[in-house]
């Protein structure tokens, strides 16, 4: 097939590239009627159980939660049920829902610039520095190293960092002759992570066509990275680019339970999400490929006016800046598939809930720039959606909340049918897993898929083991988030700090410290419940039992000899995992990244 690469003016607006066709309204159409519907047919089951024992006025207030919920259920259903289709009809379902793929062979020359920026904060500075030389080593392994500049971004405030950081670039200048190497370290950390690279993106503007900002726990292959930088030279209506970013190899049993998880959940969800954004895809922040030019012209944040938790300096800027490219007529689009793109994940849970609760803040300033003029509607649904990512789990908290008092207070609930009840209880429990499911699908459906993972048995134990953890965490983390929700209405904001990325163990002063608040409500729920409306245990015990099991359950997941088990045996492996033991490489873990600095 042929292939020819388009040329483009970096200043010019693509007129009319970036219109959508009927088909992709068709599409936007179609889901929009599946989740009304899955809602509407949710909430008239609520109702009809709600309403046995005459509709109360605290059962009215009980639906206001419940409804906050529906959307982002409802949707993750959908994206994970349209992922699996399109895997089953298309042998290459990326392309099908990315049509820029197709504009490529991986035979094109590169012939444009390309900066890849690390924005640094108070960072391991050897762990993510040798992250970035990886890059560079793969990259200057093909024929296109010298198309590509690396910059350290730093915004560190510890001078004893900042010194190893200066020394760790001045190393890797010296065993990397003529490769460029940028280190620049601001004195202030005005604008956050986004203001790291606005002030990159004013400097050198003019130097590059693109820039793809990594993060200092996440990491390329070449090939990834070479494949971004052909579809966008051959896509001049295209602003951002990414793929579908995966969780490196892990020592903790916490992070490898946990990206075992989200990798399954995210592979047909973002397939099937990606069916129906298209064009008004999100973006993740990092390991994304962005044009250069209309990002600063369009896409450098100010600070949200005005006082409070949600004013000043946007946190979460990478769902802003994509409804800007947007809007500025540059598509944003995912390659929904599985490349050499990695990052770390959390290695404990409580390291997982003060990741949580800085972006819960992040998005909850969105509320404030939903009324942005000039945004397409599906942007708008898309800022939107991140809002309701963590109002779900608070507001299904409340409605647990509100729930469990009136079942403590008289004889409201005492006339649903138990079969009824919990038939509509496993209904919303499957919903809620249906992402998990469907990308388990994908593997099993593929013997060659399953085999990267070690067979379909050991996937299907590995996702029934990974079911009982996701079961023992969500609620803590729910529990968590809601306190967060809490928290900003009372005006009070987050830390945004540097996250912990690697860590040998987490001890019990620390977990207690951290999910004290989850033990005492789960401890005064279950007594509650006992001693009023024991017949409530069927449906709260699995709530229950997470909450006041968070302090063990969080340190016994970061158990050393726990993990070393699961590696051993292979539970929760994944391909790059098996592949190493088969001689073949795979990202580093940050300890063995240090190591080697």
């Amino acid at each position: 097939m042929s292939t020819t690469v388009l040329t483009f003016d970096r200043d010019r607006r693509p007129d009319g590239a970036a219109l959508r066709p009927p088909a992709m309204a068709r599409r936007r159409a179609v889901m929009l009627a599946l989740v009304a519907a899955t809602c509407a047919v949710l909430f008239a089951g609520m109702l009809r159980l709600m309403g046995y024992g005459g509709l109360v006025r605290t059962e009215i207030v009980m639906l206001v939660p419940f409804v906050l919920t529906l959307p982002w259920l409802a949707i993750g259903f959908w994206n994970a049920v349209i992922g699996l289709v399109l895997t089953l009809r298309h042998a290459d379902p990326a392309v099908a829902v990315t049509p820029q793929l197709a504009r490529v062979t991986g035979s094109e020359p590169i012939t444009t610039r390309t900066a890849i920026v690390m924005p640094v904060r108070n960072e391991s500075a050897e762990a993510a520095l040798a992250r970035l030389e990886q890059v560079q080593r793969a990259l200057w392994r093909t024929a296109h190293g010298t198309r590509f500049d690396f910059h350290v971004l730093s915004d560190t405030s510890d001078p004893a960092i900042a010194a190893r950081e200066e020394r760790s670039v001045a190393a890797w200048r010296a065993r990397a002759p003529g490769v460029q190497v940028f280190y620049r370290r601001r004195s202030e950390n005005t604008g956050f992570k986004a203001g790291n690279i606005a002030e990159f993106v004013r400097r050198c503007r003019d130097d590059y066509d693109f820039f793809l900002p990594l993060d200092a726990d996440s990491v390329m292959g070449a090939e990834a990275v070479l494949r971004l930088v052909r579809v966008m030279q051959a896509s001049p209506e295209a602003g951002m680019l990414q793929g579908l970013v995966v969780g490196t190899p892990a020592r903790s049993l916490f992070t490898r339970a946990f990206q075992f998880g989200m990798r399954h959940g995210m592979r047909s969800f973002t397939l099937g999400s990606a069916w129906w954004q298209g064009d008004c895809g999100p973006n993740w922040g990092h390991n994304v490929l962005i044009r250069m030019a209309p990002f600063h012209d369009h896409c450098l944040l100010e600070p949200i006016p005005g006082r409070g938790v949600l004013a000043g300096d946007i946190m979460s800027h990478d769902q802003v800046e994509a409804v800007l490219m947007r809007r500025a007529g540059f598509e944003t689009r995912v390659l929904a598939d599985e490349d050499d793109s990695f990052e770390d994940n959390p290695p404990s849970l409580p390291d997982f809930i003060a990741r949580e609760l800085r972006w819960c803040n992040g998005n909850m300033q969105y509320l404030r720039l939903l009324a942005l003029p000039g945004l397409k509607p599906l942007s708008r649904v898309q800022l939107a959606l991140a809002v309701l990512m963590y109002v779900s789990p608070a507001a299904w908290f409340a409605f647990m909340l509100i729930g469990a008092g009136l079942a403590g207070t008289g004889q409201q609930f005492a006339d649903v049918p138990l079969a009824e009840g919990l038939a509509f209880f496993a209904a919303v429990m499957a919903l809620n897993l249906a992402p998990k499911a469907m990308g388990l699908a994908q593997v099993l459906v593929s013997r060659a898929e399953a085999a990267r993972y070690g067979g379909r048995g050991r996937v299907v134990l590995g996702a029934a083991a990974e079911t009982v953890f996701s079961m023992l965490i969500a609620p803590a983390v729910a529990f968590a988030i809601t306190l967060g929700v809490v928290r900003l209405a009372m005006g009070r904001r987050m830390a945004w700090d540097a996250q912990s990325r690697d860590r040998d163990r987490l001890r019990w002063s620390e977990a207690a410290r951290s999910l004290w608040p989850q033990t005492v409500a789960g401890v005064s729920l279950t007594v509650w419940l006992v001693a009023t409306a024991p017949w409530a245990m069927w449906f709260a015990l699995p709530v229950l039992a997470a909450l006041v099991l968070a302090v063990p359950v969080a340190v016994l997941t970061t158990w050393p000899r726990a993990g070393a088990w699961t590696a051993q045996t292979g539970l929760f492996a994944i391909p790059e995992e098996r592949d190493s033991r088969d001689g073949g490489t795979r990202p580093r873990t940050g300890r063995q990244l240090r190591r080697a600095a």
